[in-house]
């Protein structure tokens, strides 16, 4: 497959990160020299965050994909107001993405129009894309190795743009290195095997 000409967008602001918070945790965001472009107040808020929004990256690439840019945090911030992430103040932690208010905060800040997907099959994810130009998918995140076997599915978005009866290409928000990060093309198979058949399907 071709390259799909979306611009990628990282959920850290280097996305050379990924390894590092594989290895340490959260703690190790606060090494992200880039951190302050995310829109977050404080690094504090950057390092709790950046691991939640990979919603936001995939978002942060449709958006740049018609020229718009902003900052990854901004996004999480409005999402948030609908009710798109959950902060449990108390324990600290953030549930998100949830769709349902997905959909209508991005109808109602960008004018997409965008559905809540269950149930997908792997092999329908060309018709979707026939539809709608993007499919953010919901896939296990060791995505980012194919060659393993995932303990579970679904956990971690990716955006995908491009399918056909045999490949599919997608953007990966915590990709590792430039082949695991954008226009990373697997065959249907593979894919399956991290999907979690469901996700959200965003016109353009």
């Amino acid at each position: 497959m071709q390259q799909s000409g979306v611009p990628y967008f990282s959920q850290w602001e280097t996305p050379g990160m990924t390894l590092p918070v594989l290895a340490e945790g959260s703690q190790a965001l606060f090494g992200d020299p880039l951190w302050h472009q995310s829109g977050a107040a404080t690094i504090e808020e950057y390092a709790r965050w950046a691991v939640n929004v990979c919603g936001m990256a995939c978002l942060k690439m449709i958006l740049a994909a018609r020229g718009e840019i902003h900052p990854t945090f901004e996004l999480a911030r409005a999402c948030t107001r609908y009710g798109g992430y959950v902060v449990n103040e108390i324990d600290a932690s953030i549930k998100g993405l949830i769709y349902a208010p997905f959909v209508r905060f991005v109808a109602d800040h960008f004018g997409l129009g965008a559905e809540t997907m269950t149930n997908v099959e792997t092999s329908t994810i060309p018709e979707l894309l026939s539809k709608r130009r993007f499919f953010i998918a919901s896939v296990h995140s060791a995505i980012r190795w194919p060659e393993r076997e995932p303990p579970s599915k679904g956990g971690h978005l990716v955006l995908v743009t491009a399918a056909s009866e045999e490949a599919i290409r997608f953007h990966n928000p915590s990709g590792h290195d430039a082949a695991s990060q954008a226009d990373v093309t697997l065959p249907l198979a593979v894919f399956d095997r991290f999907f979690a058949g469901r996700g959200i399907s965003v016109s353009a």
